[in-house]
């Protein structure tokens, strides 16, 4: 019989090459599954989000590219979902975690208002996120949290490990820089919707320049009191003029 501190150094993915091999778990097709395991055949949003909190309420922007190891796999990704009657959330990261997390978190605010018979505060929401994304399940996303309650309009930024902090505005994924710097100099907590939707556009722009990542148009998001509206833009220009 084979000493068991050999057993203990085996590679669970990539098996043993002896006749217990595929008894300890030796699977086909062992680099395929090593790949996976790594994320390197995962679909990824390289990404560049950026959200903006106004006096009435609040922009979300994104671009619309993802990416596949260094292959663009799709063009028309929307980045922002509603996941609230007054709230959205913003994707950067992992796709297949990030569409678990905004299915997630509709079924929850839709199971707060069906047993409370009121709207979860933007609080309790932000709060939700970052325990789910805690928990290790949505391995690895860092969202955007923009949403409008009775306190006003809100902006959390919640990184992959559930941290969050509220902001006057945030940015996200790999042309973060880039965006950050365009809203460090034209942000401003007067400036109206339309205001916010041309910077937080300027924003994305400005990294879809620079960033290989970010790319293919731009998803807007606006919040209001009122509700939500996203539209896709191809033509970036006509939101920055």
């Amino acid at each position: 019989m084979r000493p068991s501190s050999d057993l203990a150094d085996l590679d669970a993915i990539g098996g043993d090459e002896t006749v217990f091999g595929p008894e300890l778990g030796e699977f086909p097709n062992a680099d395929e599954r090593r790949a996976q395991s790594t994320g390197e055949g995962e679909m990824k949003t390289g990404t560049t989000t950026v959200g903006l909190r106004t006096e009435d309420g609040v922009v979300l922007a994104t671009d619309m590219r993802a990416s596949l190891g260094r292959m663009v796999s799709s063009k028309d990704v929307q980045k922002v979902e509603q996941i609230h009657p007054t709230g959205a959330l913003t994707i950067a990261g992992s796709v297949s975690a990030a569409q678990n997390l905004i299915q997630t978190l509709k079924a929850e605010t839709n199971l707060y208002e069906a047993r409370r018979g009121k709207d979860m505060s933007m609080q309790a929401l932000s709060t939700l996120t970052g325990n789910l994304l805690r928990s290790g399940a949505f391995f690895i996303v860092q969202p955007i949290l923009g949403g409008v309650d009775d306190e006003g309009a809100h902006i959390y930024s919640i990184d992959a490990a559930g941290g969050m902090t509220e902001e006057e505005y945030t940015v996200t994924g790999s042309g973060s820089q880039f965006a950050l710097g365009v809203l460090e100099q034209e942000y401003d907590e007067g400036m109206s919707i339309d205001d916010a939707k041309r910077v937080a556009a300027r924003a994305v722009k400005s990294a879809l320049e620079r960033d290989t990542a970010t790319g293919n148009g731009i998803n807007m998001c606006v919040v209001t009191e009122e509700g939500i509206e996203v539209t896709k833009h191809k033509e970036i220009d006509e939101l920055t003029a």
